[in-house]
């Protein structure tokens, strides 16, 4: 894709996108709000997009706390919801797309089988086996021991198995079209600039789970593509991600959205604010009292 192409001009669309997975703290406060401060510069549309993909950790009463909180707090979307646990044929679609170019690929190893292999290899090898960019082991190809007919039988079975993304195998077909594989970040205050994007530092990516037949990678990618997502604002967390996002976004030829990838909101310690540490929900700091237009004004922002 040319980079004329990833700056192409159309009407701007901006999306806030969180998981039901817990409730809302000032970190995902601080999204929402850039996200509409933006959406009112550029003079574009606000989407919200509930990414419920996760049956064991999204729940009703999380979803429900979220539309509570984003009104509190003001932040106005436009009207359908898209909840990703609805559209799950749309993700379907894509996976058959990439499953048909010969770049998915089951996986029947367990997360205990995948770490006894790495710990083998690092004691043979006397070195850490490398991780991906955030942290975790790259996944060490036990698919590929495998014979065909023995996938075949475990498939015949029905056994449980996620599916991968052939790094290598995308990466070669995107060689063989000569296409670059760049994508525009923005800064609200400072321009626009092209970024190379290295999805092979991720290695084979899981696009679907054992137990859901998607994951966040293709489904955000489905959604921004469907809902004509232009710019992607997200958390600083999430910018390495953008290299498989934009992998995706080639083998599938889905238009490309410009990023920025915002500053995280960090607690006394320097940590960032996150649901797995208990930061302080916005619910909890409404019910002692602190009002919306306090908690935009500790963010910087006023309606």
């Amino acid at each position: 894709m040319t980079h004329a192409a990833v700056g192409a001009k159309t009407t701007p669309v901006l999306r806030f996108a969180p998981s039901p997975n817990g409730f809302l703290h000032l970190g995902h406060a601080y999204s929402a709000l850039l996200n509409a401060a933006l959406a009112r510069r550029l003079g574009g549309r606000l989407l919200l997009r509930i990414e419920d993909i996760d049956p064991t950790r999204c729940r009703p009463e999380f979803e429900r706390a979220i539309y509570e909180d984003l009104a509190w707090l003001g932040f106005a979307w436009e009207e359908p919801v898209r909840r990703q646990s609805d559209h799950m044929a749309d993700y379907g679609a894509a996976l058959g797309k990439l499953r048909a170019m010969g770049l998915v690929y089951p996986c029947f190893a367990s997360r205990q089988e995948i770490r006894t292999a790495i710990a083998e290899w690092e004691r043979a090898e006397g070195r850490p086996w490398p991780c991906d960019p955030d942290g975790a082991p790259l996944y060490p190809g036990l698919a590929r021991r495998l014979q065909v007919d023995e996938v075949a039988r475990r498939l015949a079975a029905g056994e449980p198995h996620a599916l991968r993304l052939d790094m290598a195998g995308a990466l070669g077909r995107l060689a063989e079209s000569g296409r670059e594989l760049v994508f525009i970040a923005f800064d609200p205050d400072d321009g626009e600039r092209v970024v190379s994007a290295d999805p092979a530092r991720w290695g084979d990516v899981v696009l679907a789970r054992k137990e859901v037949p998607t994951s966040y990678h293709l489904s955000v990618v489905v959604d921004d593509a469907l809902q004509g997502v232009t710019h992607v604002v997200r958390g600083r967390d999430l910018a390495a991600a953008t290299d498989v996002h934009r992998l995706l976004q080639a083998l599938l030829e889905l238009p490309v959205p410009r990023y920025h990838h915002h500053d995280l909101v960090a607690d006394e310690a320097g940590l960032k604010l996150a649901k797995s540490r208990g930061s302080p929900a916005l619910r909890d700091l409404r019910a002692a009292g602190i009002g919306a237009e306090e908690i935009r004004r500790r963010l910087g922002f006023r309606l």
